[in-house]
C-alpha cells in the first residue's frame, strides 16, 4: 500500500496538475436543487469532486463545515466515494488539530479510522508530542502548520525565537527533527510567497499545502516560483470557494470544473 507522499508524487506525475481542490460545503450557497435533500453536503460536494478529479492533484474536505451541519457521516460517505470512483488522488482532511498526546491518539483515529483520510492538518503549538500520536499512523501524512494565509497569523508567527521567526523554527522542526516517518508536509500561504521561499529553503523537497490563491488573493505567479521543487512539484496549491462556488444555477459543476481547469492552467504557466 502507497504512503501519503508516494501517492502524492505518483499524483503529481499522472494528473500534471499542482490544484488541490478544497470542500468547504455551505448550504445556504448550494443551487436550488439541493433544498430540502438529507444528504445535500454529500451530494454537492460529490458533484464536484467528480467534475474537478480531471484538474486535481487531491482534494481537502474541511471538517468544520461538515461537523457544524450535523454532517459527519457525509464526511465519511465522500471520502470513500473519492477513494471509490478516482483513486491515486490523496484526500486531507483539514482538521487543524492540536492536543495533548492521549488526545491526539483518538483524533489521530477519527482522521484515519474513522473518516480514511490520507493525510491530516495539525497545529505544533504543543509541541511534538502532540504531533507524535500522528506519526504512528503508518504511511498517513501529517501536514503541520507553519506560515498561515491569514492576517492574524505574524501575531505569532514572526515572534522571534532564538533570533528566527516562530515560523522558520517551526519548519526547522519538522524537516530536522520530527519527520522521521518521511510523511510530514507543511502548510504555507500563498499571500506570503517570500515565506515560502524561505521555507522551501529549510525543508528541501517536502509537500508544501498552499491556501490562499483563489478569495485570499494570493499571487498564483510568485507562489509557484517560491514553492516549486527540484522537479517543479513540491505543491498542493489550494482553491476552495472560488472553484466550488464558481457557478450558482444547475451548471454549478460544469462551472467548477472549468474555474478547476482554469487554475491548474494558471499554476503550470509558472511551473
Amino acid at each position: 500500500m502507497s504512503s501519503f507522499t508516494q501517492t502524492l508524487d505518483a499524483a503529481w506525475q499522472r494528473t500534471g496538475s499542482l490544484l488541490c481542490v478544497g470542500l468547504d460545503p455551505e448550504p445556504a450557497k448550494f443551487p436550488a436543487a439541493f433544498a430540502g435533500r438529507a444528504d445535500a453536503i454529500f451530494a454537492f460536494c460529490r458533484d464536484i469532486v467528480d467534475a474537478t478529479a480531471p484538474y486535481a492533484c487531491a482534494f481537502k474536505p474541511q471538517i468544520a463545515y461538515f461537523a457544524a451541519f450535523r454532517a459527519e457521516d457525509q464526511l465519511e460517505q465522500l471520502i470513500a466515494h473519492i477513494h471509490a470512483r478516482h483513486p491515486g488522488l490523496p484526500v486531507i482532511l483539514d482538521a487543524k488539530r492540536g492536543d495533548i498526546g492521549s488526545t491526539a491518539e483518538q483524533y489521530a483515529r477519527e482522521a484515519f479510522d474513522r473518516y480514511r483520510a490520507d493525510a491530516v492538518t495539525v497545529n505544533p503549538y504543543m509541541g511534538f508530542d502532540s504531533i507524535e500520536p500522528y506519526l504512528e499512523h503508518a504511511g498517513k501524512g501529517v501536514i503541520v502548520l507553519c506560515r498561515t494565509s491569514n492576517p492574524g497569523g505574524s501575531d505569532l508567527q514572526f515572534l522571534e525565537t532564538g533570533g528566527k521567526p516562530l515560523y522558520q523554527v517551526v519548519a526547522q522542526l519538522a524537516a530536522q527533527k520530527w519527520n522521521a516517518s518521511g510523511e510530514l508536509g507543511l502548510v504555507v500561504g500563498a499571500t506570503f510567497p517570500k515565506e515560502i521561499e524561505t521555507v522551501r529553503g529549510i525543508v528541501g523537497e517536502m509537500p508544501l499545502l498552499i491556501p490562499g490563491i483563489g478569495a485570499q488573493g494570493g499571487d498564483v505567479e510568485a507562489t509557484v516560483r517560491a514553492g516549486r521543487n527540484a522537479a517543479g512539484t513540491g505543491m498542493l496549491i489550494n482553491s476552495s470557494r472560488a472553484i466550488i462556488y464558481a457557478g450558482k444555477g444547475d451548471d454549478f459543476a460544469a462551472a467548477a470544473a472549468r474555474a478547476a481547469e482554469d487554475t491548474r492552467d494558471r499554476i503550470n504557466a509558472f511551473r
